[in-house]
C-alpha cells in the first residue's frame, strides 16, 4: 500500500509563538516532513512571531537545531538547507503596536494566497492577536486563523472566547485544532464505519453491549502543574479529547463527508448526552511509589483536590444508543501509554455448543496510540481433537504492517492538520457551537463535585487507576481492557 500526496498551493504561514515548545516540537518539524515529502511546495513562506528580538538566522538555527531532533523525515542537509531558506522571523508585541507592520511587509500583496495565522500561545493572547490581525491590515480573502486548546476554562469563558474572535473572523475562518482528530486512525474510524456494509448495521444498541473508551498516560504533570491543577483531567483531556472519540463513534452517518455535515452530527451527540450521576463518575489522584513523586508533589500543592484521573459511565439518549453505556477512562501516570476504543458486541442470543463452549463476545478494538490499527475479535474453534471448544482470535491490521516502509512517511496528526487548514477543510476541526456544547455538558459534573466537596480517591503511579474505577465496571458484569502497550 502506498500514501498519496497531494500538494497544496503555495501559502504564507505565521506562527505566533514561533519560538516556543509546540512549534519547535511539533509544528515545524511537521512543515519539514511536509517540505520533503513534495505536499508543501517551494513558493511557501514560514514566518515565525514572538517577543523575543532574535535575528532570522537565529530563528533558522533555532529551527536546524529542532528538526534534528524532532523530525523523523528522511531528508539530506541540503533540502534541509532549502527549507530553512522558506523561514523568516519577525518580533511582534500582541498587545502592543511593536512589529505589526514589519510581520505585514513579509508578507506577499496577494489576495489569493493563503494566509494562515496559527495562534501556538496561550488563550489569554487569542483575542488581543485577532484584534491586531484586522486593526493593522494583515488580512485578506483567504485569511485563516488556526488556535490551539484549551478553548476556555468553562462555557461562560468559551462563549466570550468565541464571541472575540467572531468579532474579527467568521466562523469558516476560525480552525480550533485537536490534534487527537488529525490521527490516521481516528479518520480510520470514520471509514470502517461509513465505508464498510460489515459494521454500519450492526452499529446500535441492539448489537452493541457498551462501548469503552481509554486514554492512558504513563507521564504525570511535573512541568504542568500550574495550570493543571487548576484544570484536572475533565477538562484537560474528557471535555475535548475523549468528547470528540466519542462523537466519532457515536454520530449518525452525515448526508455527505464535508466539514458542516460531519459537525452537524457530531454535535446532536453531544446534545444527547445525559446528565452523569455522581455514583457513575470515580476521580483519582496519583501518590509516589517511592520513585516519583506524587501529584501533589508535582503541582506543590497539599490539599489539592484536582483529579489526575478520571472514569465515568454516560448514556447517549437518542434512537442508535439507547441504554448502552459508554464507559470513558483517562489518567496520568498509569500502567502504560495507550489509547483505544473498544466496541464490545453483545453475546450470540442462543450459544449451541453448550456450557463448556464459554462465554464469547466480538470486540472492535481501535489502537490510537501505539502501534496505530484495529483488531477484530472472532471466535472460531479451537484446533485439535476433543470437542467443540471455542477460542477468540485476532483479525489484527497494523498501519506498520499494512503501509510497510510507507508507515514512517505517514504524516502525524499536526501535519495533517496544518495541511487541511492551508487546503480549507474544516472537517476534523471543532466548530463554536460544538464547543460550547461540550463546556455545558461538563459544567455541572465539575460543579457537582465542587459543591460536595469530593475528594479523589488516591491510587499508585504505574497502576490502572484507583480501585473504585474497576468496580464502576465490574458492577455491572463489564470489565475494563487491560491498559498495555
Amino acid at each position: 500500500m502506498v500514501s498519496r500526496v497531494i500538494p497544496v498551493d503555495p501559502f504564507d504561514l505565521v506562527i505566533f509563538g514561533g519560538t516556543g515548545d509546540l512549534a519547535r516540537r511539533k509544528i515545524l518539524p511537521g512543515l519539514f516532513r511536509r517540505y520533503c515529502s513534495g505536499q508543501m511546495p517551494a513558493g511557501s513562506r514560514v514566518i515565525g512571531a514572538a517577543r523575543s528580538e532574535i535575528s532570522v538566522d537565529e530563528f533558522r538555527d533555532m529551527v536546524r537545531e529542532a528538526i534534528r531532533e524532532f523530525s523523523k523525515a528522511k531528508c539530506d542537509d541540503a533540502a534541509l538547507e532549502e527549507f530553512l531558506g522558506l523561514l523568516n522571523y519577525v518580533a511582534v508585541d500582541a498587545r502592543g503596536e511593536g512589529g505589526w507592520d514589519e510581520l505585514k511587509s513579509a508578507l506577499r500583496d496577494d489576495e489569493d494566497i493563503v494566509r494562515a495565522f496559527y495562534f501556538s500561545v496561550g488563550p489569554s493572547l487569542f483575542g488581543d492577536l485577532a484584534e491586531g490581525l484586522r486593526s493593522h491590515g494583515l488580512t485578506n480573502p483567504a485569511v485563516r486563523i488556526v488556535v490551539e486548546k484549551p478553548f476556555g476554562h468553562d462555557l461562560e469563558s468559551a462563549r466570550a472566547l468565541n464571541e472575540e474572535l467572531a468579532r474579527h473572523f467568521h466562523e469558516t475562518q476560525i480552525y480550533r485544532i485537536d490534534h487527537y482528530l488529525g490521527k490516521e486512525t481516528v479518520q480510520n474510524l470514520m471509514a470502517v464505519r461509513f465505508g464498510n456494509m460489515l459494521f454500519e448495521p450492526l452499529w446500535n444498541a441492539q448489537y452493541v453491549d457498551h462501548i469503552q473508551i481509554t486514554v492512558a498516560e504513563t507521564v504525570g504533570v511535573a512541568g504542568r502543574g500550574s495550570y493543571y491543577d487548576k484544570s484536572g483531567a475533565m477538562r484537560d483531556m474528557v471535555q475535548n479529547h475523549l468528547m470528540q472519540l466519542l462523537c466519532l463513534i457515536a454520530m449518525e452517518p452525515p448526508a455527505r463527508f464535508e466539514p458542516d455535515s460531519v459537525r452537524d452530527e457530531k454535535l446532536k451527540v453531544i446534545r444527547a448526552l445525559d446528565p452523569v450521576d455522581p455514583e457513575s463518575i470515580v476521580r483519582g489522584q496519583y501518590t509516589s511509589d517511592g520513585e516519583m513523586s506524587s501529584y501533589r508533589e508535582d503541582v506543590e500543592n497539599p490539599a489539592s483536590k484536582t483529579e489526575s484521573f478520571i472514569a465515568m459511565k454516560c448514556y447517549i439518549s437518542n434512537w442508535r444508543w439507547a441504554n448502552t453505556p459508554f464507559y470513558l477512562r483517562t489518567g496520568k501516570r498509569l500502567a502504560a501509554q495507550a489509547s483505544e476504543i473498544a466496541v464490545v458486541f453483545k453475546d450470540a442470543p442462543h450459544s449451541i455448543f453448550g456450557m463448556d463452549a464459554g462465554r464469547h463476545r466480538n470486540m472492535l478494538s481501535i489502537r490510537l496510540q501505539p502501534n496505530e490499527g484495529m483488531t477484530l475479535g472472532v471466535t472460531i474453534k479451537e484446533p485439535g481433537p476433543g470437542g467443540m471448544r471455542l477460542v477468540d482470535v485476532p483479525l489484527d491490521m497494523s498501519f506498520a504492517d499494512a503501509l510497510g516502509p510507507d508507515a514512517e512517511d505517514a504524516p502525524d496528526a499536526y501535519e495533517r492538520l496544518i495541511m487541511d487548514v492551508i487546503r480549507g477543510n474544516q472537517t476534523l476541526f471543532m466548530r463554536g457551537d460544538e464547543v460550547e456544547a461540550a463546556w455545558a455538558w461538563t459544567d455541572p459534573l465539575i460543579e457537582g463535585w465542587e459543591r460536595r466537596g469530593d475528594h479523589p480517591k488516591p491510587y499508585d503511579a504505574g497502576s490502572t487507576g484507583p480501585d473504585d474505577a474497576a468496580f464502576l465496571i465490574n458492577k455491572d458484569g463489564r470489565r475494563w481492557r487491560a491498559i498495555k502497550t
